[in-house]
Formats: structure tokens, sequence, C-alpha cells
């Protein structure tokens, strides 16, 4: 089926589908494409692919475009485009510090919390500035305690349908106040928003503010003072981060991020229906379609390569948009998860692209020349990564040289 939005004129469409192996294409191009695939060690049978000129509003191919397949990392396109779509690229991400109680001179008269919004990119040296700023309130002395504030987001530690081993391996613990990416004294910790709290502590006695009381894990209710406040970086550098390293944790704390925007506390389930949501609402065909999280981990995962190919060329079609979206994307041969792949002529930095690996899916989706949009998702038990990656650099290195 050809796509809403990519529709042949009637009669080339017959021409076509008499003249071609299902879904195919007679062309040269197609051809070549459709040779580009052929590799050993990956199924035809669960590889689909797409190719719409962006020129002639035509499908020069499609093979299984519209199969249900795991995704991999190019499940984060679709956390891509909602988020830049609803936050806009200007949207921080803020860090407080509340103080539940009062001062008296230079004694804070209670406790302070550190209020955390799911800022991925939060590190000690924020803490430290954070610290700063309460210090230049005038206070150096806290009688309460401090406490770490993660109730922004629920209390999921990972994604829902992923393996263990996922778990520290592939992402830290999910949680609306992390520091240092949860690294806490050299190790990940298993409780964030507590490891945060000490470490503000330490920031606080680095910046002259000592603490009588001891430290935990709260919930700012609302009643306090605001005393410090930290942003991220705009949501187009973390975005350009995410998709360029494919971040599987900015991922998944971008989706609850979506999903506070329905409900506090933010989820990974309401975040992937706000994502469908906004897709759905963009034109992009999600027949066949599960979003369970933001990284692609998930083996609950679906996606076919008429979705993917349809985000991108959403993205294309918004003049607001296309610039972010396509800076973000890994540039084959120069940059991100691209950087040592297509490294010579004529695909080098002429395909832009969003990589995808697990054991069971690989896949690569985005522009070749401002001209092409593409999507080869490849599935297998396992797949293998060496040919399906060989298959998908042929794939858009024929495409580069039209």
């Amino acid at each position: 089926m050809v796509p809403m939005g990519r529709r042949l004129p009637v009669v080339a469409l017959v021409a076509l589908l008499l003249a071609a192996p299902a879904g195919a294409g007679s062309s040269t191009l197609a051809r070549q494409l459709a040779k580009a695939l052929a590799v050993p060690h990956v199924s035809p049978a669960q590889t689909g692919a797409l190719v719409f000129d962006l020129q002639t509003g035509t499908t020069v191919f499609a093979d299984n475009d519209t199969l249900s397949l795991a995704p991999a990392s190019n499940e984060k396109l679709g956390v891509t485009y909602a988020a830049l779509d609803a936050l806009g690229p200007a949207f921080r991400i803020q860090t407080d510090v509340v103080g539940r109680g009062e001062q008296d001179g230079n004694v804070w008269h209670g406790a302070l919390l550190l209020v955390g919004h799911g800022d991925p990119t939060l590190s000690s040296a924020g803490l430290l500035d954070l610290a700063r700023q309460v210090r230049a309130a005038g206070i150096v002395h806290v009688s309460g305690s401090v406490f770490g504030d993660e109730s922004f987001f629920d209390a999921r530690r990972t994604g829902p349908g992923w393996k263990p081993s996922y778990y520290i391996g592939e992402s830290p613990p999910l949680s609306a106040l992390t520091v240092d990416r949860a690294v806490y004294r050299g190790r990940v910790s298993r409780n964030p928003a507590l490891s945060a709290a000490l470490g503000f502590r330490t920031a606080l006695a680095q910046a002259g503010v000592s603490v009588a009381g001891g430290t935990g894990t709260g919930v700012d209710h609302g009643d306090g003072v605001s005393l410090a406040s930290l942003d991220s970086p705009p949501l187009s550098a973390i975005l350009r981060w995410m998709d360029r390293a494919s971040d599987n944790f900015v991922a998944e704390l971008l989706l609850k991020q979506l999903g506070a925007l329905a409900a506090t506390p933010g989820t990974t389930k309401a975040g992937a229906a706000f994502v469908a949501t906004e897709l759905a609402g963009a034109g992009v065909p999600l027949d066949g379609v599960r979003i369970a999280d933001g990284s692609g981990l998930s083996q609950l995962d679906r996606v076919t390569a008429d979705e993917v190919a349809g985000i991108l060329e959403a993205a294309w079609n918004d003049a607001e948009l296309r610039p972010w979206f396509t800076s973000f994307l890994p540039v084959a041969g120069i940059n991100g998860t691209l950087s040592d792949r297509m490294r010579h002529p004529p695909a080098r930095g002429h395909v832009l692209a969003k990589t995808g690996t697990t054991d069971r899916a690989s896949a690569l989706s985005g522009y070749v020349r401002g001209r092409w949009v593409f999507s080869v998702v490849q599935n297998g038990h396992p797949v293998s990564a060496q040919w399906a990656r060989r298959a998908q650099d042929r794939f858009a290195t024929v495409l580069a040289a039209q």
C-alpha cells in the first residue's frame, strides 16, 4: 500500500504493479535497491524497506513496507518528532531547590528539597551551581535535612519489555532526578534521587553551606520557598545528542517528559500514547505499530518501514521542524553512529540517518541528498548486524549515487 501523502497517479500505479513484483518497482533504481538488500544471514521475509522521492512525490521502492517489525533505535525518531513538535527546540528542563521552613538571618530553619523534572543532563557541576545560589541567598546553615524529589515521574526504573540485562547495561535507572546519569561515587546508584540529594549535600558544603540534618527522599507539595533553579540545555541540543549517540536513557526520560504533559507523574505509557497521538495527527500510518518505550529496547515495540518513512516525511514537510530534525541525525562518514560507516563518496556527507541495533533488529532510516526519504528495518533471531549494516549502507549508497 502506498502511504497517504505519497500516492502515485492511478495510471502510473497500475502500470507499476503490473510490471513488478509485489511492492517493489520495476525501474533500474528499484532493481539496484533490491540487489543492495540481498545479503546472507538477513531474511528478506523479515526485512521492510521503503524509498520515497521528495521531488516527484512518488514511492520508488517498497518491499514489506507494512510488515510489523522490531525497530531497535529507529524508535527514537517518533520521540524526536513528538518532542520537537510539542515542546519546541528552545524548551528547557528545570531543576529546583525548594526550602520548606523559613530563613532567619543566615540560617534556614527547615529542610531543602532538590526537585527534579527529568533533566537527563543534570551533573555534579549543576548541583554546585544550585548550591552557590543557595549561598548567594544568604544561607550558610540549614537546620533540617536535604531531600531529593523525583515525583515528577513514576518510580519505574526500566521500560516495559526490557531484557533484565538492559537495566544498567543499556540505560541507568530512569528517574526524574538523576545526576551524572546516576553514577555516584564511581558506581551506578539504584536510588538516583537519594544519590542526587547526597551529591547536593556535598555541593552545599563546597559552597559554604552546612547541613545539620540527614539526607533522604521526599516530595515537594508546592508550599515551599523557591531558593534556586537550573535549566538544562535547550531541547534541540538534547535531541541532537540523543539521536547522534543513540542514547537510550535520554530517549526514555524524554518519553516520560511527554507523558507528564498529560498528567503527573510522567509515565512511559502516557508518553507512548502522546507520541502515537502526535504521529497520527501528522498523518503517519500507524497500522502494525506499537510504541512501548522511547529507546527501542523493548521487545514489545513494533514499527513498519511505512511508519518510519512517514515520520521522516512529516518532519521534512514542516518548514519549522525540518532544519532542526535533519540536524539531529548522524551524517554518514562524519559524526554520530554513522561516523565509521559510508566514509567515501557518494554517500559520505550526503546520508543523514538514524541507526538502530539490537540482537534481533537492525535499522537505518533517513534522508539522502535532500531528495530521498528511506527506511530499512531488518529482523532476525538473531539478525546479523554485520550483514544488515552492509545491506543498509549499500542501499543508501545507491540513492546517494543518483
